[in-house]
């Protein structure tokens, strides 16, 4: 599912962030984003989800983390080789309740 179908203020928020940050490059994806699944860790703070598939293990090479500011919450992408693959989304219900309905 589209991330601009399913969180569409959420999608134009993180774009905006991104813009902020200067980087037009990641802000330009999120009109493409997926979520392919949703973090499944059972913290009751946790929004987080992933736009392509988890891995086993690590990233490896050619992986970043990039923290956002918004306000409320945090926000830190993991980039892999310029390509947003998982948003971590922290202290955000109402983005959690989204995401529960979505994918229980």
């Amino acid at each position: 599912m589209l991330l601009t179908e399913s969180l569409p203020s959420f999608a134009a928020e993180l774009e905006q962030l991104l813009k902020k940050e200067g980087d037009a490059e990641l802000a330009a994806q999120i009109s493409g984003l997926k979520i392919v699944d949703r973090c499944r860790c059972g913290d009751d703070f946790c929004a987080s989800f992933y736009t392509e598939r988890k891995p086993q293990g690590s990233y490896g090479a050619g992986h970043r983390c990039m923290e956002l500011e918004p306000d409320p919450g945090m926000v830190i992408l993991d980039v892999v080789e310029g390509r947003i693959v998982h948003v971590e989304v922290l202290y955000r219900h109402d983005i959690r309740e989204r995401l529960l309905e979505s994918l229980p």
